[in-house]
C-alpha cells in the first residue's frame, strides 16, 4: 500500500526503443521470419525519447511502430542519430522544465530535434528557449511526426524491417503487459488541470479496435492489460455509447461492455484513471467474479467538499466513504489507488485536517500525493489565497506519514497469505515482481530474495513473510515453480492463510 510524492517523469530513454527493437530482431531471427544480416546499417537511424505518462508512452509506441514499418533504425545514443524525437510531457511546472531540460540536451548533443507531445501545444515557450527545433507538434499528432519525420530524413529506399514489426506494433514495456489506451481527450474541465487545452475534448475509440489491439497483444505474449485514458469511465459518453461488433457480439462503447469482454481473453485487467461516476458501482461485482482484477485507480483529490468544488471534482468525503465501504462489501479484495494534491488555492489548516481524516476513515491502499503547482493556463490560478510553497511542503509531508502508517498496517495484513507473482525482473537479490495489488511503475513490488529459477514474465505462488510501507516480501510455495505463465491461471488472486 504505496504512498508517494507525485513525480511526473516516466521517462523512456535513448536506450529503451533500442532494446525493444534489438529483441523483435532477435525473436524474428530465431522464428526464421527474417535474417538479421538483412538489415541495413545505414537506414535512416532515429533517437527516441518519450517523457511523462503511459498515456504518452502509447503516443511513442505508435509513432515508432510506423517509423520501423518505413525503415528507419531506432538508436540508443545522440551520436548515432540523424535526428532525435522528443515527446514531451507539460502536465506540471516540474514537467514542463524536464521536457526542455531533455530538448535542451538533444539539441547540444545531436542539433536535430522533432518536438512532439503535451508541451508542443506551447510552441511559442519552446522556440523562445529552444528556436532551432526542425518542428513541434502537439499530442497525438502520429501521421504528422511522421512527415516531419520524412522532410527532413527521406524514408529508406527500402524496408528490411517490415517483418519486425509485429501485429501490435512495436511496445516499449516489457512483453508481458500493455497499455491499451481506449480513448483520447477529456470533457472535464478541473480547475488544476490543463489536459483538455492539450488533448482536447473525449474522443472513444471504437470498441471493435480496442478489442482487436488487445486480442493481438493476447497473441503477442501479452497478460496483463492496463486500461488508461484520461478519463477512462467516460468512455463512449460521445459517441452516445453506440453499438459496435466484434467477432460477431454486439458490443456497446461503454467501460462496462468494454471490460466484460476484456474479461473472456485470460488476462490480466487493471483499471486506471476511473472518474467516480456513478455506473462504477457497476464494475466492483466483475472485480469479484474475477472478470477484471479487483483493483481501482481512481482520483479522489480531496475530501473537502468546498475544496472539491473550487476544483471543479464532484463528491464528498462522507458519500465516498459510503461508496468505498459498499465497494469492499461486493468485493473484499479489492485494492484502491488514489491521487489527492495538497495546498490547493484557500486550503485551510481544518480543510487540510479534514483530508487527513478522510485518509484515516477510507483507509486507501495506495496513495500519490503531490502539491498544488500553478501550471500556466489552470484557472486555478486566478482564485485567491494562494498557499505559502513551506506551508504546502509541510503539508505534504504529512499527508505522506499519515498514508505510511496506514499503507504499512494493510500490507502487514497480508503475512501468511498466499498470491499468485508476476515476475518483472530477477536482480542479483533475486526475483521482483508484482501480485495483483500492484500496477507497474507506481506502487509496491513483491521481493522474493534467493529466487532465481524463473522467466520475466513467469507466475509463481508466494507466500507473505514480511512487509514494510512499501513493499512486502515473500517465500515460494513448494509447488510454485511447477506453475509458470503457461499454465498458471492469470484470474487467480489469493489463496487461504494457514
Amino acid at each position: 500500500m504505496t504512498v508517494n510524492q507525485f513525480d511526473p517523469k516516466q521517462t523512456t530513454t535513448l536506450d529503451t526503443p533500442k532494446k525493444i527493437i534489438d529483441d523483435l530482431a532477435t525473436t524474428a531471427s530465431s522464428q526464421g521470419d527474417i535474417a538479421v544480416t538483412n538489415i541495413q546499417p545505414h537506414a535512416g537511424r532515429i533517437g527516441f525519447v518519450s517523457l511523462g505518462c503511459p498515456k504518452n508512452l502509447v503516443d511513442s509506441e505508435r509513432i515508432l511502430t510506423q517509423l520501423r514499418t518505413e525503415g528507419y533504425d531506432v538508436v540508443s545514443t545522440y551520436n548515432d542519430a540523424d535526428l532525435v524525437i522528443v515527446n514531451t510531457c507539460g502536465f506540471i511546472d516540474s514537467a514542463v522544465e524536464e521536457s526542455l531540460d531533455t530538448i535542451g540536451e538533444a539539441l547540444a548533443e545531436n542539433g536535430k530535434v522533432i518536438v512532439t507531445g503535451c508541451l508542443g501545444v506551447k510552441e511559442d515557450e519552446i522556440r523562445q528557449i529552444h528556436p532551432n527545433v526542425l518542428s513541434i507538434t502537439g499530442p497525438h499528432a502520429y501521421a504528422a511526426v511522421v512527415e516531419q519525420v520524412h522532410e527532413h530524413l527521406p524514408k529508406p529506399a527500402h524496408n528490411p524491417y517490415v517483418h519486425l514489426v509485429p501485429d501490435h506494433g512495436v511496445k516499449l514495456t516489457p512483453k508481458h503487459y500493455a497499455y491499451l489506451k481506449i480513448s483520447e481527450g477529456c470533457n472535464h474541465r478541473c480547475t488544476f488541470c490543463i489536459i483538455p487545452s492539450m488533448r482536447g475534448d473525449l474522443v472513444s475509440r471504437p470498441v471493435g479496435e480496442v478489442l482487436n489491439e488487445a486480442k493481438r497483444l493476447k497473441a503477442a505474449g501479452v497478460n496483463e492489460l492496463l486500461v488508461i485514458s484520461q478519463d477512462t469511465s467516460a468512455y463512449g459518453v460521445d459517441v452516445k455509447y453506440k453499438t459496435d461488433f466484434w467477432d460477431g457480439v454486439p458490443v456497446k462503447t461503454h467501460m462496462q461492455q468494454l471490460c466484460e469482454q476484456l474479461g473472456t481473453m485470460d488476462m490480466w485487467v487493471r483499471l486506471h484513471y476511473v472518474y467516480p461516476y456513478p455506473h462504477v458501482d457497476n464494475l466492483i461485482p466483475l472485480m469479484n467474479e474475477g472478470k477484471v482484477l479487483p483493483y481501482l485507480d481512481i482520483p479522489f483529490q480531496h475530501a473537502s467538499k468546498r475544496i472539491l468544488r473550487l476544483m471543479k471534482r464532484p463528491g464528498s468525503a462522507d458519500r465516498t466513504i459510503e461508496r468505498i465501504q459498499k465497494w469492499r462489501e461486493i468485493c473484499p479484495e479489492l485494492i484502491i489507488r488514489s491521487t489527492f494534491i495538497v495546498g490547493f488555492p484557500g486550503e485551510t489548516e481544518e480543510e487540510f485536517a479534514e483530508l487527513l481524516a478522510f485518509l484515516q476513515e477510507a483507509q486507501i491502499d495506495r496513495v500519490g500525493c503531490f502539491k498544488y503547482s500553478p501550471v500556466e493556463g489552470a484557472t486555478a490560478n486566478a482564485l485567491p489565497d494562494h498557499i505559502p510553497e513551506e506551508v504546502k511542503e509541510d503539508r505534504l509531508q504529512r499527508f505522506m506519514e499519515v498514508q505510511s502508517q496506514i499503507s504499512a498496517e494493510r500490507l502487514k495484513t497480508r503475512i501468511g497469505k498466499e498470491y499468485q507473482i508476476v515476475i518483472d525482473e530477477v536482480t542479483s537479490e533475486g526475483a521482483v515482481g508484482r501480485c495483483y495489488a500492484d500496477a507497474p511503475e507506481v506502487d509496491g513490488v513483491v521481493h522474493l530474495n534467493g529466487v532465481f529459477d524463473v522467466e520475466v514474465g513467469s507466475r509463481v505462488w508466494a507466500e507473505i513473510i514480511h512487509s514494510d510501507e512499501h513493499d512486502i516480501w515473500g517465500a515460494l510455495v513448494d509447488d510454485s515453480l511447477e506453475n509458470t505463465a503457461d499454465n498458471a491461471d492469470v484470474h487467480a488472486i489469493d489463496g487461504t492463510a494457514d
